[in-house]
């Protein structure tokens, strides 16, 4: 039977742990006078850091390229539910935000929801909700249902 290793006399494999540079101790240890860093420059200083996309004081390339586009800060991102994920994952009859966010159709109950008409309706269900799409509020209709639009403030 194998005698029973201690925790203590663990050892790494052989070669597999290395003896770190002293950097600075002679010119016969391998990295004497420079230390290995080469001569003069930034990089040889001590305390040496930059930046990711410093590009050694030339002006750098965010700074070069112009700035392009328009992004509306006010707008009004929707939460979209489609007609499919209805029809294949609820049974009630009446869905309103609350509901939608119940059953993991929207995250956020007080944010804008918007159903799209992607898939088919096949019973009647009335949706509470900030917006339609044209083929949607045609399918829940023809289904038999309503398409209510919720006040907001």
């Amino acid at each position: 039977m194998a005698e029973q290793k201690k925790l203590a006399d663990l050892k790494p494999a052989k070669g597999a742990t290395h003896s770190r540079k002293r950097l600075g101790r002679g010119n016969g240890s391998g990295y004497g006078t420079f230390s290995g860093k080469g001569c003069k420059g930034q990089k040889s200083r001590s305390g040496h850091k930059t930046r990711p996309w410093f590009e050694g004081g030339q002006m750098p390339i965010y700074r070069r390229l112009p700035r392009r586009g328009f992004v509306n800060f006010n707008r009004e991102e929707y939460q979209v539910v489609n007609l499919r994920d209805i029809e294949e994952r609820t049974t009630d009859e009446r869905l309103d935000p609350k509901a939608l966010e119940a059953q993991g159709l929207v995250s956020n109950a007080d944010g804008p929801i918007k159903i799209l008409g992607d898939g088919t309706l096949t019973r009647k269900v009335t949706l509470v909700a900030d917006k339609f799409s044209a083929s949607a509020r045609s399918k829940i209709e023809a289904a038999g249902g309503s398409a209510e639009e919720r006040a907001r403030a």
